[in-house]
């Protein structure tokens, strides 16, 4: 930005001075402060002088980053590719912040009335004292800048200021691990009697009393927004309500830790239109007097719990756009929740969001007349029945969710009139033989995610001439306990812009179009077509093959094979099809980003786990059991170094368990049963101190001394199977460092000696400690404790120790699992 001046003024040798001095105590790797040259500091970037007389007036050198990255990354990350983009974000940031120390030569522009410094980095520097002495200042933007400490009560001397924000990073956990700044008395805030916004987000109140900032605030009577989010505010002080805040439009309390009823009190701020009060722990019921907030348009109560009765609207709830009662404990029909709109003659409300509360009933028909709705989030209640014909009312509407309810009947033809609908989620409904036709997807233009899941068997049909072109171009299409076989559907082979796709149990067969992978390959980051009947060679997914022989000869995996590249590709699942042949050696080639590769249960799957797997440096989960994978488990696992789950049972390989494995220090699940391995446990097993699941049962060959480190190093287990080995010796006393353990299996082994009395601290066998999370990746569901079976006599004598002591541990194994 280059500051407005007056051709017949330049600033002044005094500002000019005071502004190359500042400069000079910053670091600006950007070169965002390049045009700081020559005598006219009016015309360097972020300076605005005043038109006549030529006296700075504004600096402006917040950090718009780059376009390609948004700020709002701070607040949360990409789950598909968080180490690529959470890297991204950091080195983008530190090339485009302002570095260093900010120079008192300030004071010399007497003037300023405006000053922004945001999104930089003063790396946990104290925000300047001086500040509270640049009078003229009425706009004071510092936020997201890392300064920490105590805000300097020298802030309070500035009576000019309308405009003050001082917001830091309250998520720490996804993004830099920066100090916030702190109060300790918000006294000085009354000094500010001109302010008309106030936000800090992120400062750290507890050391404050509530009457303390309370009283201060409720001094401001200009103030119009007041953002108070992730203040660890945990209480009000009931004698201190915002009684003078009557000109309040905005206040955000969200992401505190209060702990009460909602506060009568709010009911006195009767201009305001904005109130967020989200992930807090408010309770009870929403105050009676709420009715008195007649200019009310965007009330979000998510994350609390709140509910229990029919809410309390607004008098004239028809101006609400934005209500948001996610996350509560509403617990009413739905139809009459809904008949508190009914007075409306024009309905405003443009996003409605119930989800995660106890909403009972059918959907009434009485959704079509809330015709400016935008996004309608019912997940996660007691609904049931069909979808109401005057849902194609809502030709608005962009987002709908319905998911994770027992919704049972019909969805009506009139679905399709939502022309302006972008994403659909119908997950684990109860529907039943649903026949979905071209009619219900005719005029959906704009959609682009589209989602059925149910919980019965082909829930929907999808009836669909094989000529239809659907108007529309999906980017996420997930269809899981659908029939849309068996053929792979001419319309699927339509939609070349998908990025994300689930086909799980569709009733597809065959092969996959050859043409479709090649359209979508490059910008697809999930590709799941589990538990169908796809017969075809795994090489036709990676490689690209001679057409002419596109099936006979797929399995020669020429020298010169030409793999198909997936560059973004995140999430592989096949599990469960018809897939035969080796996995190609180019797979590294086609999926240099591939987090995770399930090609389980295909059982046709034969020859040696290729090298190029083994240098897929984002792999965190590999499954590939029950296949005929043959060959030597090498050991050059050294580059796997983010893998959490390693699933390869029931397979031919054979060989030592790899040492290097022990190198992927987030390993939390290994799974080798049912091969063909010999040796002992390798040591550098103990340096995954995360591992909740071991099952190495089955492989027969395994022998050695039952390892002492895992009572010491690998205390997490959940799950710990080594039947049907050979291992000899006793069981270590630090065994009894293992307080989570839920599975215990050694049968078939070569074990002899008495069990350590300390086993009593086995407690989670005793008390069915925790949840199944961890106990593979597929949970089990049997518990037990097997030490002993009928071949095997070797510790006979210690059980009747064990079964008075332990009683509830001695399950015997019915199946194998």
């Amino acid at each position: 930005m280059v500051g407005a001046y007056s051709s017949n003024s330049n600033c002044s040798s005094i500002e000019r001075e005071a502004l190359i001095s500042f400069k000079q105590g910053l670091l600006d790797p950007s070169a965002r402060l390049s045009s700081w040259v020559g005598h006219n500091c009016c015309q360097w970037h972020g300076i605005t002088c005043d038109l006549v007389s030529g006296k700075v007036t504004k600096i402006d050198l917040h950090n718009s980053l780059s376009s390609t990255i948004s700020p709002t990354f701070m607040y949360g990350w990409n789950v598909l590719q968080p180490w690529k983009v959470y890297k991204d974000f950091v080195q983008e940031f530190q090339k485009t912040c302002l570095w260093g120390k900010i120079s008192s030569s300030l004071l010399e522009l007497k003037h300023l009335n405006s000053l922004d410094l945001s999104l930089n980095n003063f790396e946990g520097a104290p925000i300047p004292y001086f500040f509270g002495m640049l009078a003229s200042l009425r706009y004071l933007n510092l936020s997201f800048a890392n300064f920490s400490g105590q805000i300097p009560i020298y802030l309070g001397n500035l009576s000019n200021l309308n405009y003050l924000d001082l917001s830091t990073n309250w998520n720490q956990e996804y993004f830099f691990k920066w100090n916030n700044l702190h109060v300790e008395n918000l006294q000085w805030i009354s000094g500010l009697s001109s302010l008309q916004y106030l936000n800090l987000g992120g400062v750290n109140f507890s050391r404050v009393q509530a009457s303390n900032w309370m009283h201060a605030v409720n001094g401001l009577s200009s103030l119009l927004e007041l953002h108070l989010s992730h203040c660890d505010i945990s209480s009000f002080d009931t004698s201190a309500a915002f009684l003078n805040l009557t000109s309040l439009r905005v206040l955000d309390l969200s992401r505190n830790w209060i702990n009460s009823s909602i506060p009568l009190w709010l009911s006195n701020l009767t201009s305001i239109s904005t109130l967020y009060l989200r992930y807090n722990y408010f309770r009870g019921i929403m105050p009676h007097d709420f009715v008195k907030l007649k200019n009310l348009q965007h009330l979000d109560l998510s994350f609390n719990f709140v509910g229990d009765h029919p809410p309390s609207f607004p008098k004239n709830p028809c101006k609400l756009r934005l209500l948001n009662l996610a996350v509560n404990s509403f617990q009413v029909k739905l139809e009459e929740f809904m008949d508190s709109f009914s007075n409306c003659t024009r309905n405003s409300l443009e996003s409605l969001d119930l989800s995660r509360n106890r909403f009972v009933g059918e959907i009434p028909n009485s959704l079509g007349t809330f015709e400016n709705l935008r996004t309608l989030n019912l997940f996660g209640n007691q609904l049931w029945g069909s979808l109401p014909n005057s849902i194609g009312n809502l030709i608005l509407l962009k987002y709908l969710d319905i998911s994770y309810n027992s919704l049972n009947g019909t969805i009506p033809l009139s679905f399709g009139q939502l022309s302006n609908l972008v994403e659909f989620r119908n997950y684990q409904n109860s529907w039943k033989n649903i026949t979905i036709t071209e009619t219900h997807l005719v005029n959906l233009t704009k959609l682009e995610m589209f989602t059925f899941k149910t919980k019965n068997k082909q829930g929907f049909v999808f009836n669909i001439s094989c000529d239809w072109i659907p108007p529309f171009k999906l980017k996420v299409l997930y269809l899981e306990n659908c029939l849309i076989g068996p053929q792979f559907p001419i319309w699927l082979q339509t939609q070349t812009q998908l990025v994300d796709i689930t086909l799980t149990d569709v009733g597809i067969s065959g092969s996959i179009p050859y043409e479709w992978i090649s359209n979508i390959c490059s910008q697809v980051t999930t590709l799941d077509l589990s538990n169908n009947l796809l017969n075809m060679s795994l090489s036709d997914i990676f490689i690209i093959s001679d057409q002419t022989n596109f099936v006979g000869e797929s399995q020669k995996l020429l020298n010169d094979s030409i793999p198909i590249l997936y560059p973004n590709l995140i999430y592989l699942n096949l599990r469960n099809n018809k897939l035969w042949g080796p996995i190609p050696s180019t797979i590294n080639d086609s999926m240099p980003n591939l987090f995770e590769l399930d090609l389980s249960k295909n059982y046709l799957i034969n020859g040696a786990i290729p090298s190029s797997i083994k240098i897929m440096n984002h792999l965190g989960i590999l499954l590939m059991s029950d296949n005929q994978l043959s060959g030597e488990l090498s050991d050059d696992w050294s580059k796997l170094k983010s893998l959490l789950v390693i699933d390869l049972a029931n397979n031919n390989l054979y060989g030592k368990i790899p040492a290097t494995i022990g190198l992927s220090t987030s390993l939390n699940i290994l799974k080798l049963r049912n091969n063909n391995l010999h040796g002992e446990i390798p040591e550098s097993l103990q340096t995954c101190s995360l591992l909740t699941s071991i099952d190495l049962s089955g492989n027969r060959f395994l022998n050695g001394n039952l390892p002492s480190w895992i009572g010491e190093a690998v205390s997490e287990l959940r799950l710990l199977n080594l039947r049907s080995n050979n291992f000899s010796g006793t069981i270590p006393r630090q065994w009894c460092n293992l307080p989570f353990l839920r599975i215990l299996d050694l049968s078939n082994n070569r074990l002899s000696g008495e069990l350590p009395n300390c086993l009593y601290n086995w407690t989670a066998l005793v008390k069915g400690y925790g949840d199944t999370i961890g106990l593979g990746y597929y949970h089990d569901r049997i518990f037990y404790f097997r030490v002993v079976d009928r071949v095997n006599y070797n510790i006979l004598q210690t059980i009747a120790f064990l079964t008075i002591g332990l009683r509830r541990m001695i399950i015997w194994r019915r199946r194998s699992y």
